[in-house]
């Protein structure tokens, strides 16, 4: 017996790699008694035991879910909370804390919106017949009325200049400017521009927020834009659309029109405020909308910030947009138009009118002459002619180019300075 144990005892401390070998020597028979067969045969008794086993498992954990359902059933409906009147409810997993939604317009919403304030206008106005004698024996002496107009615009310098549009303060005798913080200023007006419909105004606060200009050249037809103004004085709104069309021109809303056409929708009171990129930087102010109603049709027009610009240049620096001006009077070339002149031209500006003494009679221009270019700038139209024109420096001679009857001249114009136009207040 002692034999064995020190045997035993040695086979424990020998190396694995030899183990196994001399145990299985020095007791074969304790060796075959753990060896496992190679596999277990499945007997039905066996069979049996297996399905006994699985079939109570299953039980068990059907019992478990139907307890955990019934008891405590948020366990096994996720998003699934209980209201206070205890009815199930299901709630979308709130999102990190200033992560917008995919698509979300909120950040230039965010960026762009405290730029924008509400204008409002007052203006005194006297009935028309209030120095009728009848007027007065029978309704009195009535007194000036306070008319009162709504708008937007956009604080675009942190001095507190406001850019809007001129319809919106034309003729008011007092403005007043509401910002998104509440606060209010009494606004002066530092000009106006009525060939482009934009004024400038001032106000005297500080800490103003600033909206960021952007590139009105470089858009496309399908950018997507918003629109920010305060529509029908229910506060600030934000409306998102695309560009629809760009140059937009000949609609008889201005002098110069180059308009930027979008399907955002803009409403009475939007007038003068920003329409801006996805960025929230603007590119250009809201002016009029076509509609058969008085409301948003899908159809919106806006001036471009590039114009704003020169506008608000001119303004500031001179008081006035300084333009070109020749002293003529345009038409749209037409077959019959063509014919009572006697000229053979397909293409350009018919002049049926030139000011005696004017720069363009001075350079030898006559009625019936059609312009087709103004310094090698092909002119198909009206509007573009006029825009030509204004660009012009007044005092530099340009060169234009004109059809006279079958001959093709150039003439040297020196135009002069545009006259501001004579306005009546239309409220």
């Amino acid at each position: 017996m002692p034999d064995i144990v020190a045997r035993r005892w040695q086979l424990l401390r020998a190396p694995r790699a030899w183990r196994t070998m001399a145990a299985a020597q020095a007791a074969p028979h304790l060796w075959r008694s753990f060896h496992p067969p190679a596999f277990l045969p499945l007997t039905p008794k066996t069979m049996k035991r297996i399905w006994l086993l699985f079939s109570q498992a299953v039980t068990v954990f059907a019992a478990a879910y139907f307890v955990v359902a019934t008891l405590q059933p948020d366990w096994i409906r996720q998003g699934t909370k209980r209201s206070g009147a205890g009815i199930a409810l299901l709630e979308a997993p709130s999102a990190p804390p200033g992560q917008p939604a995919p698509g979300s317009f909120s950040g230039a919403a965010r960026k762009a919106s405290p730029a924008v304030v509400s204008i409002n206008t007052s203006k005194a106005v006297r009935h028309p017949r209030s120095n009728d004698p009848w007027f007065q024996f029978f309704f009195g002496d009535q007194g000036p009325q306070a008319q009162t107009g709504l708008g937007s615009g956009v604080i675009i310098s942190p001095e507190g200049y406001i850019l809007t549009n001129n319809h919106v303060v034309e003729g008011a005798d007092e403005i007043e400017v509401t910002l998104t913080d509440s606060r209010r200023s009494r606004a002066s007006v530092i000009g106006t521009d009525p060939d482009t419909d934009l004024a400038i105004l001032k106000i005297e606060l500080d800490k103003l927020p600033v909206i960021t200009l952007g590139n009105s050249d470089g858009l496309a037809v399908g950018d997507q834009v918003l629109a920010i103004g305060n529509p029908f004085g229910v506060g600030q709104t934000v409306t998102s659309g695309i560009v629809s069309a760009l140059g937009r021109s000949q609609l008889g809303i201005n002098t110069f029109e180059n308009f930027i056409q979008t399907d955002a929708a803009i409403n009475p009171g939007n007038s003068g405020g920003a329409l801006v990129d996805v960025n929230g930087n603007l590119l250009g102010i809201n002016t009029a909308i076509y509609s058969r109603s008085g409301g948003s049709m899908g159809i919106g027009f806006a001036i471009p910030v590039s114009t704003a610009r020169l506008v608000l240049d001119g303004i500031v620096k001179d008081g006035q947009v300084t333009r070109g001006w020749i002293g003529v009077e345009p038409n749209e070339l037409s077959p019959e138009l063509a014919e009572t002149f006697g000229v053979k031209a397909t293409e350009g500006v018919i002049i049926t009118g030139v000011l005696q003494d004017g720069p363009a009679a001075q350079a030898g221009m006559r009625p019936g002459d059609v312009i087709v270019k103004v310094d090698d700038k092909a002119v198909g139209n009206v509007s573009e002619l006029l825009t030509a024109v204004a660009a012009l420096k007044p005092g530099t001679a340009s060169t234009f180019q004109v059809q006279r009857t079958d001959r093709k001249l150039e003439l040297s114009i020196n135009p002069g300075v545009r006259p501001r136009p004579q306005r009546n207040v239309r409220r």
